[in-house]
């Protein structure tokens, strides 16, 4: 891996949405002795890591309304139903999109799909600060999204631990090797590559894949955005991944449940490292 350069703070467009979500953050503050009542008393939901291992590739199935990539993609969608047709259709976990300027999503959705369906939640936002920590697991969601490029190597380490006192997964989102390094020396056990580079928006597939290679076999690696068909699935088993992260293909679909179907029951190919 390459050697560390010095962490610098999100530009672009991830960089105008971290600073929005710290606007957010001084909003939860306010809430924080009713959001850690919250979690004191909401059981913990079931794995996200442990139905990510299985004989075929995980589907993690995502609501998702919009995106700033994309623009409209369905803005009606209701998640209870949603999460219910992606149940139907194989899904291993529902991802739930809460940031709602960018992506049209909110915390309610989340308490939604929760009710509706018994798989694992992941809460999909921009997580900068542990009292959003705190918010997801008041939600009842089983584990919650870190994205290594939001976050300096220190408040990495500080979310994660934070969701580990919290009894929260986390799926840690990186795009490079430098920022695999960062989220394996972290402790993270899920790890996400995303193709896209939520900065400039561009799509660089290749590189992607090369990252799935080296992360370790006892870690559950997951293949994030450009995943559209059968195919982008055997594609990204063959680079290593047990898992895949779809949300704009299933969340336009017509039949939700077809659509993830579709995608699942692909074989997995176990990484050798």
């Amino acid at each position: 891996m390459q050697a560390s350069r010095a962490w610098s703070p999100p530009t672009g467009t991830l960089g105008g949405i971290v600073a929005e979500a710290r606007q957010r953050v001084e909003v939860l503050r306010a809430r924080l002795p009713e959001l850690q009542a919250a979690a004191a008393i909401m059981s913990a939901g079931p794995s996200f890591a442990a139905a990510l291992r299985r004989e075929t590739v995980a589907v993690i199935a995502e609501i998702k309304r919009r995106s700033p990539s994309k623009g409209s993609i369905n803005p009606t969608i209701g998640a209870a139903e949603q999460a219910r047709a992606y149940e139907r259709g194989g899904a291993a976990a529902i991802s739930v999109l809460t940031e709602p300027l960018h992506f049209g999503g909110s915390p309610g959705d989340l308490d939604d799909v929760r009710r509706a369906v018994s798989l694992p939640t992941l809460k999909k936002d921009f997580h900068i600060d542990p009292i959003q920590l705190v918010e997801a697991r008041a939600s009842g969601a089983s584990a919650a999204l870190l994205i290594v490029r939001a976050l300096a190597p220190d408040v990495l380490t500080r979310m994660v631990e934070a969701a580990a006192e919290l009894e929260l997964e986390v799926l840690v989102e990186v795009r490079d090797d430098e920022e695999l390094e960062r989220a394996l020396t972290a402790g993270s056990r899920v790890i996400g590559v995303n193709s896209r580079n939520l900065e400039t928006l561009a799509v660089d597939p290749a590189a992607s894949e090369r990252i799935l290679r080296q992360i370790p076999a006892d870690r559950i690696a997951v293949a994030e955005s450009g995943i559209t068909s059968p195919d982008d699935v055997e594609r990204a088993t063959r680079s290593g991944a047990d898992a895949v992260l779809v949300g704009s293909m299933i969340s336009a679909a017509i039949d939700p449940a077809s659509a993830v179907r579709s995608i699942a029951g692909v074989t997995r190919v176990p990484r050798d490292r």
